[in-house]
């Protein structure tokens, strides 16, 4: 008894009583906040590993291929800084895209939003997770969603291990060609209605892996995407957050991720 009452003073409670307005502690990049402070901006470009920075006309940092690695803070912090704002997702690629001069939380539009999704999941939600051809990072943090201090699966929302009983699936990984064929035959045993949503920047541009001849990413040509979720990998918070702004956006014009 008294070595868990020891963990218990070291650690504190680990269980999040409300995953939408708790602070991330720690060394956690959220989103990126761009100043509108003169800098170089070929260089500021130039150091970015997956092209997430552009200059044109106006520095922005598009999410979906952001590492969050922190060089661009790092070398430039006049210019750029990450916040703890964890609420990432978006319902559309131009969501993702974080612009100088701005410091606005992110959010979903539900005039883009499926009215099945609203109509159908808005009280349980179960996902199929296929890791196509990810390191595991986002995997993890998939799983860690679940656990007893995220608890996801109080909204509803819980993975499953057959998607024939998953109302969608979650894609993480950068889809390689060895797992192209498996991510079509999991989306075609899911019921419809359907939902897909990319976790992490693997899935949602390729990250590192953009552009290279092992991959086939030709599922997502095929299919309306409904929620993009940025990370390197994905924090449970963010996902927990973004599933909650797609399933419970109704009918109002916009809603914050909560």
């Amino acid at each position: 008894m008294i070595q868990e009452l020891k963990i218990l003073f070291h650690q504190g409670k680990q269980y999040i009583p409300d995953v939408t307005t708790v602070e991330v502690p720690g060394i956690f990049r959220g989103r990126p906040v761009i100043s509108t402070k003169p800098t170089d901006t070929v260089a500021l470009c130039a150091i970015c590993p997956t092209k997430a920075i552009q200059a044109n006309p106006a520095v922005s940092i598009d999410m979906g291929r952001c590492l969050f690695c922190g060089e661009c803070a790092d070398l430039f912090p006049d210019k750029i800084r990450f916040s703890k704002d964890y609420k990432l997702a978006s319902n559309s690629l131009e969501g993702l895209i974080v612009r100088e001069g701005t410091d606005q939380p992110l959010f979903i539009d539900p005039a883009k939003i499926r009215g099945e999704i609203t109509r159908l999941f808005n009280g349980s939600l179960k996902l199929r997770q296929v890791s196509a051809a990810g390191d595991n990072s986002c995997e993890w943090e998939m799983g860690a969603a679940g656990n007893v201090n995220f608890d996801m699966g109080r909204f509803g929302i819980e993975f499953v291990a057959s998607p024939r009983h998953a109302d969608g699936i979650v894609i993480t990984g950068p889809i390689s060609q060895n797992m192209a064929e498996p991510l079509q035959i999991c989306y075609d045993a899911t019921p419809s209605p359907k939902i897909i949503i990319l976790a992490g920047v693997d899935a949602i541009s390729g990250g590192i892996f953009e552009g290279s001849p092992a991959l086939n990413r030709t599922f997502l040509n095929k299919y309306k995407i409904d929620l993009y979720i940025p990370g390197n990998p994905v924090h449970p918070l963010s996902f927990i957050n973004g599933v909650l702004g797609l399933i419970r956006a109704g009918k109002k014009k916009q809603i914050r991720l909560v």
